[in-house]
């Protein structure tokens, strides 16, 4: 199963650069993975596109938001526990690195559609 993690940054005022120590234990988490993590990267918001009762809107880009994204991953994994259990490891890498971070991680398992051609 293939699974994308999305780190959000909840304060952004503490979101400048992180530390230098949790990107290194994060670089030694992905290595860890190995072929499991399939991708990383980071994420900048460029704004949303929204469709409400007919009304078509878009939005951006934002210079200011009460979340920030920060990041993704994408692993590939037998099941959704091992998923969440590397995502708890990810987690408790910035509250040993950067412990006034407040962020939230969504965990989303992805299913791949066949296009028709």
């Amino acid at each position: 199963m293939k699974f994308l993690t999305m780190v959000k940054t909840l304060n952004p005022e503490v979101a400048s650069e992180p530390p230098a120590e949790l990107m290194s234990a994060i670089v030694q988490l992905g290595m860890e993975a190995g072929p499991r993590m399939k991708e990383t990267g980071g994420m900048a918001l460029a704004g949303t596109v929204t469709t409400k009762n007919g009304m078509l809107t878009t939005d951006g880009p934002f210079a200011e938001a009460k979340e920030q994204v920060g990041g993704y991953a994408i692993y590939e994994l037998e099941t959704d526990a091992e998923m969440v259990e590397w995502t708890r490891r990810f987690v408790e890498l910035h509250r040993q690195h950067w412990p006034h971070w407040d962020g939230e991680i969504t965990i989303l398992q992805l299913q791949q559609f066949t296009m028709g051609g």
